[in-house]
């Protein structure tokens, strides 16, 4: 009964063993995989950027190939994979009053960056979040002592 519990460890451990073994494969050729979709993508010129030159074919033609084109990067959800820039549906300079107004006051940026990123998506550079303060600043809407950012007090 042992050598047998023991035959069937065995077994298993060699089946996993496997199973890692093409694991790491996969990962290997599915990086060299995004490495040349990324160089082709940089490569390859969009229709609307590169003007045609030479003889021009008729536009009944042209408009009927360019609907047919595939377009040209696909991107598929993989593991490991960056998220597609989207457009921000929230200005950063708005976002950033949202934040210190809704993590109340004295907040550090990192703490500003950090509720960006998980209440808006944003991820904001360092510098462009302190120029966003800074401008907030000026304009009297925010104040800031000693690193700690809240909203400026309203007299009246």
């Amino acid at each position: 009964m042992l050598d047998d519990i023991a035959a069937q460890r065995q077994k298993l451990a060699e089946r996993l063993a496997r199973i890692d073994a093409e694991q790491v494969k996969l990962a290997e050729q599915l990086a060299e995989l995004e490495a040349a979709e990324r160089v082709l993508s940089r490569l390859s010129p969009t229709k609307a950027a590169t003007p045609r030159r030479g003889r021009r074919t008729g536009t009944a033609k042209a408009a009927a190939t360019e609907a047919e084109a595939p377009p040209a990067r696909h991107r598929s959800a993989g593991r490991g994979r960056r998220r597609a820039a989207t457009k921000q549906t929230v200005p950063l300079g708005e976002a950033t009053l949202r934040a210190v107004g809704a993590l109340g006051s004295d907040v550090s940026a990192e703490q500003i960056r950090s509720y960006l990123g998980k209440q808006f998506g944003m991820q904001v550079r360092a510098n462009h979040l302190g120029r966003a303060l800074h401008r907030h600043r000026v304009g009297g809407r925010l104040s800031e002592h000693e690193g700690s950012w809240s909203m400026a007090q309203t007299e009246g």
